[in-house]
């Protein structure tokens, strides 16, 4: 693993993985700060969830670092952004700094090459994915999702799926895109009856 310091962006919900893209919209000071710095130096910061809602938040131990492969600086100072996902990475401590984002010296994961499901594999992924969009209402373009190759599938529903803080954790932190892709299919399994019961709020 490659040691480094980075700035990180807690937020709940927002997961990034290697090779995928995730737009965001940065308003608060702290975040044009870090989005202003990270442009003048290597354009990288590390995405993260916060585990709780203390202020500051305590922050898992893995997240993903991202590029600003896209940015527009807007008059007021705010910006919108595509990260583009390079590696995840394990927090090894957090640093004291000055700044008015938060640092941490961390252990870059190396990256491989793309994975691929086995057909049985992307098939109940698949067949799981309409069944959990069925039951929510939403409209789905399935011709375009039989298109995607099997990491952007996999990556892509684990970042837009409406699962909670800790059930998207445990999707960016599953060891490779098979157990990931099975954990999808359970979380899909367990909220979407869960939901229809209204025992689980989906976020």
């Amino acid at each position: 693993m490659t040691m480094t310091r980075l700035s990180v962006f807690p937020l709940a919900g927002a997961l990034l993985f290697p090779r995928m893209h995730l737009p965001l919209h940065i308003f608060e000071p702290r975040y044009r700060a870090m989005i202003s710095d990270a442009l003048a130096r290597d354009r990288r910061i590390g995405m993260i969830q916060p585990r709780d809602a203390s202020e500051p938040p305590a922050l898992f131990d893995v997240g993903c670092v991202g590029r600003i492969a896209e940015v527009e600086a807007l008059p007021d100072g705010r910006y919108d952004i595509v990260l583009e996902g390079l590696a995840r990475f394990t927090v090894m401590r957090e640093l004291d700094v000055t700044t008015p984002f938060r640092q941490v010296e961390a252990a870059l994961e190396p990256v491989g090459d793309s994975e691929i499901l086995a057909p049985v594999e992307r098939a109940s992924l698949e067949m799981e994915s309409r069944r959990f969009a069925d039951g929510l209402g939403y409209a789905v373009d399935w011709e375009a999702v039989a298109r995607l190759d099997d990491e952007a599938l996999v990556n892509g529903i684990a970042q837009i799926a409406p699962f909670d803080t800790a059930s998207k954790q445990a999707l960016l932190e599953a060891d490779g895109l098979a157990m990931r892709a099975e954990l999808i299919v359970q979380l899909m399994q367990f909220f979407g009856r869960h939901g229809e019961e209204g025992g689980v709020t989906l976020q």
